[in-house]
């Protein structure tokens, strides 16, 4: 029962960062305007043409992808597996039209058909390099990763975003909803610690719930001021990705969640057969697709 009480106030915690952010969204501050008004303009700095380049050769043709100098440790990371040939013979495990297609499984080398592809790793894992300027654009080369506080990427595998385009309207909810959910897991992850469960369990046994009340409101408010300690920027709109999201597409719900390291430069044509590709169930492509890479200038 105590359990349960607590638990409904945390719920209610939550209800009042909603809140807060729906107020915010009914009476935009400068720095979160709704995005179909162009009246918050933060360009980012346009990433440079150089970097090393990989060529990727499947049976649909060739891509390549530049890799960003501005997460060093993906980059060379990437740059090490091509060149101990560590892709070449995987497959494109899983495929979905619109959204992206993703490799680098190490199990799907000698995997049969009927395999469920998508655990295999390289027994590390990466650092988050998140950056603000570099987004999931269609054609964003980025770290796939499992479920982690830290966000830390897989070592090896990785998606390739085909997406799709967005109106103002979906762009405007996609931030809102992004900016909330961040709010909500710092707040459950502080509501998750031994102090705060301490002190909850203290004030329960003592059953005063007008303190207990208070106590959460107090938590939300020191939730609110770490997510904007934590996301000092997330609430101003880089008009420069929105359009770009809007006109050339992309995937913008997992901006901030993943580390995107590098881009598409050729074969675009490539990208979208391979996610056009039939698939079956857990969207493995029905005929099996395989890469080899190589190191090009």
């Amino acid at each position: 029962m105590k359990k349960i009480s607590l638990f409904i106030l945390f719920v209610f915690s939550i209800s009042i960062l909603a809140n807060a952010q729906t107020q915010k969204q009914a009476k935009p501050s400068k720095k979160n305007t709704p995005v179909h008004k162009q009246t918050v303009v933060s360009k980012p700095t346009e990433q440079k043409a150089d970097g090393q380049r990989v060529e990727i050769s499947t049976s649909y043709g060739v891509m390549v992808v530049r890799l960003y100098n501005e997460t060093p440790l993906h980059r060379d990371n990437f740059i090490k597996l091509v060149k101990q040939g560590f892709y070449d013979s995987l497959l494109f495990h899983r495929v979905i039209k619109s959204f992206m297609i993703q490799g680098g499984d190490p199990v799907s080398k000698t995997a049969d058909s009927n395999a469920m592809l998508g655990s295999g790793d390289v027994g590390y894992k990466i650092p988050a390099e998140i950056n603000d300027k570099l987004y999931h654009k269609r054609g964003a080369l980025a770290a796939a990763r499992d479920n982690n506080p830290q966000k830390m990427s897989s070592g090896c595998q990785f998606y390739i975003v085909q997406g799709k385009t967005y109106t103002g309207k979906e762009m405007e909810a996609i931030i809102n909803n992004r900016n909330l959910t961040n709010k909500q897991g710092i707040l459950y992850s502080m509501y998750q610690t031994d102090t705060v469960q301490a002190a909850l369990s203290a004030l329960q046994n003592l059953g005063d719930q007008d303190r207990i009340r208070k106590f959460m409101d107090e938590l939300a408010v020191v939730a609110d001021k770490e997510y904007k300690k934590q996301y000092p920027n997330a609430e101003t709109v880089n008009m420069n990705q929105v359009q770009t999201y809007m006109e050339f597409g992309g995937a913008p719900h997992l901006d901030g969640g993943y580390t995107v390291f590098g881009e598409l430069e050729k074969g675009w044509e490539v990208l979208d057969k391979i996610a056009a590709a039939e698939t079956r169930p857990g969207d493995r492509p029905v005929k099996d697709i395989r890469m080899k890479m190589r190191l090009i200038k």
